[in-house]
């Protein structure tokens, strides 16, 4: 049975978010032996319910989400989504926690001038379920142990502490310190513009942007496709 990838991010108005997903697929498409359907959970068309319609009859769909971590939108609009679906769908599991992430975190960080001595916290999108908030700390975890020095996790929704009280936190246990923002995030969009405004001295790029689509990342995709 012929298979088809959706890979299914969470979507963006953000004409900058939106072509950095956009290479991120197409480079994805690039490596997998496959199709590859871009489809949106929210703001974007085609929605993955009606990208999954469109698959053609004999097709076996995999869902992989271009998300961070698995909360709402695995556990229940993706889901729901597969169990709709015309043709026999899996999702597959979110892309974090993964050492790859840390990874190309720590380089976004090395590229926007952070030095030992700085602080860092890592700026997450946040969720009400706390499955997702757990793997937003692992991240923070591997992130600390690849750098060497510790991370505060903050959030930018639904969880806390708030980014911004994150910032002001380790701003006072180190004075005179700079402090990094390492936006969490797989593209620019108003997250990101969320980030900008929590107060960080520098704001590190997220892990995909138009000019620049990390193999691990692309790696971590494919890898989820299970092909």
């Amino acid at each position: 049975m012929p298979v088809m990838v959706f890979a299914a991010s969470h979507g963006t108005s953000s004409p900058t978010g939106q072509a950095a997903v956009r290479g991120l697929v197409d480079a994805v498409a690039a490596r997998l032996p496959a199709p590859v359907v871009r489809c949106h959970v929210d703001v974007e068309q085609p929605s993955v319910p009606s990208a999954l319609a469109a698959a053609p009859a004999g097709t076996r769909a995999v869902v992989v989400p271009l998300l961070l971590s698995a909360g709402y939108h695995v556990y229940v609009d993706l889901a729901e989504a597969a169990a709709e679906s015309p043709v026999p769908t899996t999702v597959a599991g979110a892309l974090g926690p993964d050492g790859r992430l840390a990874a190309v975190l720590a380089r976004r960080l090395d590229e926007a001038g952070w030095r030992p001595g700085a602080s860092v916290v890592l700026a997450a999108a946040g969720s009400s379920d706390p499955r997702a908030v757990a793997d937003c700390r692992r991240t923070g975890e591997l992130l600390a142990a690849r750098l060497g020095v510790p991370v505060t996790v903050g959030f930018l929704s639904a969880a806390e502490p708030r980014v911004a009280d994150a910032v002001a936190a380790v701003r006072r246990e180190a004075p005179g310190s700079p402090v990094f923002a390492a936006p969490y995030l797989l593209a620019p969009g108003y997250f990101l513009d969320l980030v900008a405004a929590a107060g960080a001295d520098v704001v590190a790029a997220p892990l995909a942007t138009p000019d620049s689509t990390p193999d691990e990342l692309v790696d971590v995709v494919a890898e989820r496709a299970g092909l």
